[in-house]
Formats: C-alpha cells, structure tokens, sequence
C-alpha cells in the first residue's frame, strides 16, 4: 500500500515521503497515530507542501549540522520540573520541554519534532536524548532533570 508520510517516523521516512508499506502496518500503525495517510493522485499538493515546510524548518548544510552538533553537545542543559519527595515527576519530560530548556540555556533553536526522547522520563537523574540535525548528523543532548 503506497502512504505519505505526515511526520517523521524513525526507522522509515521523513515528512513528505512517498513509501510502499505493507497493508496492515498502514492500517494499525501508521494511520491511527496520524503518522500517513493514503496515497491518492491529489496527495501530490500535500506532498509538495510537507517537503516545503521540511526543507524551510531544516539545516541547509553538513557544515551548518556539525557546527551546531558541537554547539549543543557542548550545552549543560537542566530541566526543572514538580516532583515527590520520592523523585517521581508530576507528568513527563516531553520533546518540547527539552527544546525550550536548550534555548532557555543558550542552545540553538531546536525542532521538538526532531528530538528523540528516550522512553518516558518520569523521575529526576541524569538522561540523555539523540537529536537528528541533518540526515548524516545526529548528536547526543545530555540533560538533567532535578526537582523544581
């Protein structure tokens, strides 16, 4: 079954991508979470505008991704978040919450979406996240998260 990609989906596809996929995996995975829908004659238009948007949120260059790399491996980034006397938070730590912390630290502009938080993080300690900047860069945000 031919989909299009509306989000990125580790493993498989960017945005905008046009990919055959088996019928089930399309039908029980991909579009009850929203991640693709069908592919049609008229899908092409929101294709186009997917790979638009992607490319204008996107890091032109390699040179552009490794710089930032360095930049944001070099970031002590700390996300404070309410937590028990136990150290168990009050929610999780989402992709989001780490985009604003590595801006609020002096980081670069990240895109929520391209962040890659490892599991559910719902207790204070030491973590770290993988951050895919370009297609042949992904660097390793190392983070913390203390009781607020």
């Amino acid at each position: 079954m031919k989909v299009i990609l509306t989000h990125e989906v580790s493993g498989l596809g960017a945005a905008g991508d046009v990919l055959d996929v088996k019928d089930g995996y399309a039908r029980n995975y991909l579009f009850p979470r929203k991640l693709a829908t069908a592919w049609t004659a008229g899908g092409q238009k929101q294709v186009d505008s997917i790979t638009k948007a992607r490319e204008s949120r996107a890091i032109k260059s390699l040179d552009d991704a490794k710089a930032v790399k360095a930049k944001l491996e070099g970031t002590s980034v700390t996300l404070s978040a309410k937590a028990g006397n136990s150290g168990r938070l009050f929610g999780a730590v989402s992709g989001s919450d780490l985009a604003a912390a590595v801006a609020k630290a002096g980081g670069p502009e990240l895109d929520k979406r391209k962040i890659e938080v490892p599991g559910h993080i719902k207790t204070v300690g030491a973590y770290v996240a993988l951050v895919r900047l370009h297609p042949e860069v992904q660097a390793k945000l190392a983070f913390e998260v203390v009781k607020a």
